[in-house]
């Protein structure tokens, strides 16, 4: 079983708690979103199946991916399949932009921050999510991991203020996430067994997490910054 399965199994309190990384994630597009003119012009770069769609009601929301990430998925929702270094559309037409776990996949990471600079109006938005401890995932399509100076330096070159930049949990959060992942490895007869020996820690261990205080080890950051005038 992996974690995927968890999502489907388990009742929501307890997903978000072992599934922090992705919980944080959906609650910062929320806020993101309700703190978002009514009508502004939003950019979902990198929106695979447009999870987040239902976040932007009030405001114009554009899903933009090049839909090669993973096959399993459908990406017929998108608005425009296009390559985010390469965007299709004017400059200085958007209020905001978020992009969500995407970078990873690009080939040039800070060529894509650039463009989304260009296509924001001057003091636009964006909300930045990015791993720095994550397995390797849609193969082959997968080439970076980044720290958090990694992250300030490609949003200074792509000409944006950083407001923010928060690791999302520290060394035992990410204890337990790797403790849970191990569990893939084992055949089904020794599923329920490992489970049982896994589980307890992986739960309780979250609970030390404030003992990290540098957060230096963690699954990831979720940024938020603004384009210069």
């Amino acid at each position: 079983m992996n974690l995927a399965a968890l999502q489907r199994l388990l009742p929501v309190p307890l997903r978000d708690y072992i599934l922090h990384f992705e919980a944080s994630i959906t609650q910062e597009v929320r806020k993101f979103a309700a703190s978002l003119p009514t009508n502004c012009r939003v950019l979902d770069a990198g929106a695979g199946e447009m999870k987040y769609a239902r976040f932007f009601q009030k405001q114009c929301y554009y899903g933009v991916d090049l839909g090669i990430g993973d096959a399993t998925w459908d990406y017929r929702k998108l608005h425009v399949v296009a390559d985010l270094t390469l965007l299709p559309f004017q400059s200085c037409c958007f209020d905001a932009c978020l992009n969500i776990v995407t970078l990873e996949h690009l080939q040039a990471p800070h060529s894509a921050l650039q463009e989304i600079a260009r296509t924001l109006k001057g003091g636009g938005r964006l909300l930045l999510v990015l791993p720095q401890e994550w397995e390797i995932h849609q193969p082959p399509h997968d080439y970076f991991r980044f720290t958090r100076y990694g992250v300030y330096h490609l949003l200074n070159m792509a000409g944006f203020t950083i407001l923010d930049i928060r690791p999302v949990g520290g060394f035992f959060r990410l204890l337990a996430r790797r403790m849970l992942n191990s569990l893939q490895f084992f055949p089904w007869y020794l599923f329920p067994v490992v489970a049982l020996a896994v589980t307890p820690a992986a739960l309780l261990l979250p609970l030390l997490d404030g003992l990290d205080r540098d957060r230096n080890f963690t699954l990831g950051y979720i940024c938020t910054a603004q384009k210069c005038f």
